[in-house]
């Protein structure tokens, strides 16, 4: 799934925004970056327009984390 995030600025404040694409649909979430991205360059209130995606087939769980018990990695010469 890929997920457009961008910031709009009304009266002054500014309000967040998402639009959401399948997982097939990438082509269409870049060109909808894209025209957030044109719409700024004309002069509109948008800004922090980026794309984010999660893999629902990753082999791993995102992010950071502690190495499993007898987990011994060294490195050799």
């Amino acid at each position: 799934m890929f997920m457009i995030y961008w910031s709009i600025c009304i009266d002054g404040q500014k309000q967040a925004c998402l639009k959401e694409f399948a997982q097939e649909d990438m082509t269409m979430a870049l060109q909808f970056a894209e025209s957030l991205r044109a719409q700024q360059r004309q002069g509109q209130a948008l800004s922090h327009i980026t794309m984010a995606c999660e893999n629902p087939n990753s082999v791993g769980h995102a992010g950071v984390a502690d190495v499993a018990p007898g987990y011994a990695w060294k490195k050799r010469r």
